[in-house]
């Protein structure tokens, strides 16, 4: 059997996470006939049931629980959307409690992901109770985030944009990799949505790997943002 594709999404809060697991793993079912599942992020239901955040001593069982999930799940299935994964718990380990005990694991399960999508800033902060610290947080989780993924050189593409705009990126970054996992399933045929995108792409057929010490995209995002004059 062919193991599940495991596709990551991660960001700083307020970023649209959920949103885009929602709608992405729907729409990758609908455009490859595939089976998709979308595993929600565990954090969020544990701060529901326990009215609190995590504790120190509680982090490395919410990473392994969030893994467990991602992994029953491929188990079934041929793509996975992962509403974060253990990654997101290293970076808060290493944000709220200075403790990067979780990072190496967190980097070796992060391997097991076929891509990871990077949320960018390009939304607006929004409370959400429990889960969130506030606007402030925002861009060091971000710097942590790429920081890790780099370090470890994880494939990873940024997902930005405003409504359907995320969706289409999110598709766009994802399109290389599910056109040759049908490919070598012998499909596409019904699968046009994505065939026809592809058509007009320059699209190569393995995941984006690492590519700068910037970015995934230095001709994207790294140029935009220097144009509004926030540096890199």
């Amino acid at each position: 059997m062919t193991p599940a594709l495991r596709i990551a999404i991660v960001g700083a809060e307020s970023t649209g996470k959920t949103t885009l697991a929602g709608t992405l793993a729907p729409r990758l079912a609908q455009d490859t006939g595939l089976r998709v599942a979308w595993v929600p992020e565990l954090l969020r239901q544990w701060c529901d049931s326990v009215g609190r955040t995590p504790q120190v001593h509680e982090q490395a069982a919410i990473l392994r629980g969030q893994h467990e999930r991602i992994e029953a799940a491929a188990a079934t299935h041929d793509v996975v959307v992962c509403d974060t994964t253990a990654l997101m718990t290293a970076v808060y380990s290493r944000m709220v409690f200075d403790d990067r005990s979780l990072e190496q694991r967190a980097a070796d399960l992060q391997r097991r992901m076929a891509l990871t999508l990077l949320t960018a800033l390009d939304l607006p902060w929004v409370a959400d109770g429990l889960q969130r610290d506030g606007p402030q947080v925002r861009e060091p989780v971000d710097t942590l985030l790429r920081e890790l993924l780099m370090r470890h050189r994880l494939p990873w593409a940024l997902v930005q944009g405003q409504g359907p705009a995320r969706l289409e990126s999110a598709v766009d970054a994802l399109a290389p990799l599910l056109r040759q996992r049908l490919l070598d399933a012998g499909g596409g045929s019904g699968s046009t949505g994505l065939f026809t995108r592809l058509q007009g792409r320059n699209a190569q057929a393995q995941a984006r790997s690492w590519r700068c010490e910037h970015c995934d995209d230095p001709a994207c995002e790294r140029r935009s943002r220097a144009a509004a004059g926030s540096g890199y």
